[in-house]
């Protein structure tokens, strides 16, 4: 095995198993040995390990980290959550709330945007109503991939097949295809994460109260980012759908849109040293260890050595979703349009690998960037966690559910 490769398994092997055996390492701090481990064993070079590190979604994160932060720390973020959850009185209401709201909003500020803001407005409701917070992480890590499925600016491998298939009409094809079965998916991940948590729901009603801004002038501030957030995303959808200022990329959203509170906010440094640079550390460490992966060859000579027609949407499906486990969802889309290019790309090709590449994140916490956000958040904010195995566990069942709803319509 190259070593590469067996590094790799090493970290997933310690991830998956960091709680069973009372591992005291965070997901950042094992994803940070493995990128040191192929850096001093030479099996990848400091320049190129550099070079590895995907600038624009660190810029990304970094902007849309500012703004979740800011709106943390103001109150301004438990204020909002107030506003939109405050209708929903039974956990069935509010579990379908999240669903549907953060689903929805994923489609169009990408899933990673929510997963920043969402946690921690989960965690709080999980703890102002008494609830357990591990159904609630999994409910928002659920509803945004698959709601981000269904457009093509959804999450960074969505915006990739829309761009490099050269899909004619993505705001129409993505939902065309998949607007449908992404609204029966989510009622399903509700009915699964029912099936499997109802007895840890108490059946009180639910009583919601606002909360007090903490820091007007914050707060204030952080509402101006938001809806520069919101207005540069709708600009997108627009100049996307029109084939125009292609390159405005979604990390300039997220920088401008921090613009405000990095700029004119007394604590802006404050905010910035509060940020989660735990989950920027992972991200650079996983670029620098799968560019090492790939560079060793064995995912290549794994696709090519094969009697597999990688084609057919079976193969899509089942390629995607254990590939992007392996090299993360967005290399592993960039790996596959070529090989379907060679027989000219069509649409349902490309919505199945769409749809695999993105719920490979319900398949295991090591699927999705989100995931990993959602953990990464909720450990640093709050000492709460999920486990590899208890995602695992409803994950898998959800996410061959959720394939098989998708394939009717594709």
């Amino acid at each position: 095995m190259n070593l590469s490769v067996f590094i790799l398994f090493v970290v997933l092997v310690l991830i998956a198993t960091r709680l069973v055996l009372r591992v005291k390492l965070a997901i950042w701090q094992i994803m940070l040995g493995g990128a040191f481990s192929v850096l001093l064993t030479g099996q990848i070079e400091p320049l190129v390990a550099i070079h590895s590190i995907n600038r624009d979604v660190m810029l990304f994160l970094f902007g849309v980290f500012v703004i979740g932060q800011a709106m943390e720390q103001s109150g301004y973020l438990t204020h909002l959550s107030y506003g939109i959850f405050s209708k929903a009185k039974t956990i069935d209401g509010l579990l379908l709330t999240i669903l549907f709201v953060m689903g929805g909003l994923s489609a169009l500020l990408m899933n990673d945007t929510l997963a920043i803001i969402g946690t921690p407005a989960v965690l709080h409701l999980a703890k102002k109503h008494q609830l357990p917070h591990k159904p609630l992480l999994l409910c928002l890590a659920f509803a945004v991939t698959i709601g981000s499925i269904a457009s093509p600016i959804g999450n960074p491998q969505n915006l990739l097949i829309a761009l490099q298939g050269s899909v004619a009409n993505a705001f129409i094809i993505f939902p065309k295809y998949l607007g449908i079965p992404t609204i029966i998916n989510l009622i399903l991940a509700y009915v699964m994460i029912k099936l499997f948590y109802n007895e840890d729901f108490h059946k009180l009603p639910l009583m919601h109260s606002q909360e007090p801004i903490a820091d007007q002038k914050l707060a204030t501030l952080c509402k101006i980012s938001l809806i520069v957030l919101i207005i540069l995303a709708l600009a997108k959808v627009v100049t996307a759908y029109f084939n125009i200022f292609e390159s405005f990329k979604p990390t300039y959203i997220s920088l401008i849109a921090a613009v405000p509170l990095l700029a004119f906010s007394p604590k802006r440094f404050e905010v910035a040293r509060k940020i989660d640079w735990h989950t920027l550390i992972f991200f650079a460490s996983m670029f620098v260890l799968m560019k090492s992966v790939w560079d060793s060859g064995l995912i290549i000579d794994l696709l090519n050595n094969n009697s597999i027609d990688l084609h057919s949407i079976p193969a899509i499906y089942a390629v995607s979703l254990c590939l992007s486990q392996l090299i993360s969802n967005v290399p592993m889309v960039a790996l596959y349009l070529p090989i379907l290019s060679e027989s000219g790309l069509m649409e349902n090709q490309l919505m199945a690998l769409a749809v695999g590449s993105t719920l490979a994140g319900n398949l295991l916490i090591i699927g999705a960037a989100s995931n990993v956000i959602i953990i990464q958040k909720a450990e640093a904010s709050s000492g709460e966690t999920l486990g590899f195995i208890e995602f695992a566990k409803i994950g898998i069942p959800l996410t061959m559910v959720n394939v098989s709803i998708y394939w009717l319509f594709i």
